[in-house]
């Protein structure tokens, strides 16, 4: 009997909560999923939080830019997208009333702000963010319920005018005919709005409006076009007067190196980190087996690395401390690691590799000095930081090598993995606009075609190469996941025979 009681209790507390919601829902601080970002967020922020929201933002527009780069469907966009919210920035539709969704859209709007303040220092980040934002908009939009949609586009002025029902009778048959330039059905019933016709460029282009003394009348099912394009200029206005504020910024020595770090990045490329690129993430391995994997599941600036040091019997400084970063996270213990190190140094006496370079690699694992676990070096960290000159070996080849030395190298080191000269003009285009990670991300695809990889999949669900270890662990996991598919076959096999 009191179970029965408890949950009428529990169901009445749930239902009044659902109502309050719902009474509450003009009051609320973010009342719509959709935002125009027109007010700065209010409130106190950690510098954590600071750095966290504009980064997982970051991963989500950095996808939306590789899909442009790499002529994505508007489908392929979309779906990669949502991919990518559903794991770095959900942002659940008001009938998910039991989630927290005044904290999902806080992030959404903290993160969005402190992204303004890192693009807007020049007209070539301005326009790149302008776009990506844009399109996640348009995402957003599309996939959301609509009802809402409805909501969101009642509560501002578009400055759009509502056809009336005579009008629409008025004018029917123009209506009819571009409709039928749009392939759409026509409806008597379809609601219109009339806006100045330099507000619709793109359906004037394509014949989908009717025109008449200046104004476009506009379909409801193509209204749309009319809020993307609302956001875009309001955004890029925005962005303009961020800039005018942002010297009043320089002398906040906790945000400047935040915002700088932001924007160097995405210049270069590379826009977001792997997340799980720590010491310990892959299953430990032996200086015995490295050779193979090289061959196997490293990403180009790793395999060339690795093949200096086989030549030269040496690495610089910033190569040694590169490829010996990733070394430990992909698995080798301290052990293997002075193993593996002195071996490769066989031209130097024991005496000389103890006093110089057995303590560096003891101090990289943590073991002396401050006694730091030192991160690998993402794509961003070896794009941006300690430039290679003259007799280094460390970098990244997409960027830092010559476009013959770069197409000469890649072939020498993937030919046996399926990459062909006709695959190089693509992986050139995208490496000569400055895609570097895109460049990175299109050679796992064709050295990893045989383990099932299709073009446009990336590391996995169309998420690109941001740190050298993403590419080793995902390639070492699809070749884990074909022997294991074949190891299932033989199993299989064994017990048909049997039978």
């Amino acid at each position: 009997m009191q179970n029965k009681e408890d949950r009428q209790k529990l169901l009445a507390q749930q239902t009044l909560s659902k109502i309050n919601e719902v009474e509450n829902h003009g009051t609320r601080r973010y009342p719509h999923r959709l935002n125009f970002y027109d007010k700065p967020p209010l409130g106190d922020i950690t510098i954590e939080d600071f750095e966290t929201c504009a980064l997982d933002r970051l991963r989500i527009l950095a996808e939306i830019e590789s899909s442009f780069v790499r002529n994505r469907s508007w489908d392929e966009l979309k779906n990669i997208t949502i991919t990518q919210s559903d794991k770095f920035l959900q942002l659940n539709s008001n009938s998910a009333w039991t989630l927290d969704l005044e904290s999902q859209r806080r992030k959404d709007h903290v993160g969005h702000f402190v992204l303004r303040l890192a693009f807007c220092r020049s007209e070539d980040l301005r326009r790149r963010f302008v776009k990506a934002e844009t399109a996640l908009f348009r995402v957003r939009f599309d996939s959301d319920d609509g009802e809402e949609n409805l909501e969101f586009l009642k509560s501002r002025d578009f400055g759009w005018e509502e056809v009336t029902a005579d009008e629409v009778e008025e004018h029917f048959k123009e209506l009819q005919t571009a409709a039928a330039s749009a392939n759409r059905e026509p409806n008597p019933k379809e609601r219109y709005c009339k806006v100045r016709w330099t507000r619709v460029p793109d359906l004037i282009e394509k014949r989908r409006v009717f025109l008449k003394g200046g104004m476009a009348y506009v379909p409801s099912r193509e209204q749309s076009s009319i809020v993307f394009q609302e956001f875009q200029n309001s955004l890029m206005k925005s962005l303009e007067m961020t800039a005018k504020a942002l010297p009043f910024l320089d002398e906040d020595t906790r945000i400047v190196p935040i915002l700088n770090n932001l924007s160097q990045g995405f210049l270069a490329g590379v826009s977001s980190e792997w997340s799980t690129a720590t010491a310990g993430s892959g299953n430990e391995i032996t200086a015995d087996m490295i050779d193979d994997m090289a061959r196997k599941h490293f990403p180009a600036c790793m395999r060339n690395l690795h093949e200096c040091l086989r030549r030269d019997k040496h690495l610089k400084h910033f190569g040694r401390l590169q490829y010996g970063l990733f070394l430990k996270v992909l698995g080798l213990s301290i052990d293997e690691a002075i193993s593996f190190w002195r071996r490769s140094f066989s031209n130097i006496q024991d005496d000389k590799f103890n006093k110089e370079y057995r303590y560096n690699i003891r101090h990289s694992f943590g073991l002396e000095g401050k006694r730091a676990n030192y991160p690998a070096k993402s794509c961003q960290q070896i794009l941006t930081s300690d430039q290679p000159g003259t007799g280094d070996s460390h970098g990244c080849p997409y960027r830092h090598f010559s476009p013959d030395n770069l197409q000469t190298a890649l072939l020498s080191m993937y030919s046996s993995q399926g990459l062909t000269s006709a695959d190089l003009p693509e992986i050139m285009h995208t490496v000569k606009a400055g895609h570097y990670h895109v460049a990175c991300t299109r050679v796992f695809e064709i050295t990893h075609a045989r383990q099932g990889v299709a073009k446009g999949e990336g590391v996995g669900s169309g998420e690109s190469v941001t740190h050298p270890n993403q590419y080793a662990a995902r390639s070492r996991e699809l070749e884990r996941e074909r022997d294991g598919d074949n190891g299932k076959k033989e199993d299989d096999g064994d017990v048909v025979m049997m039978g």
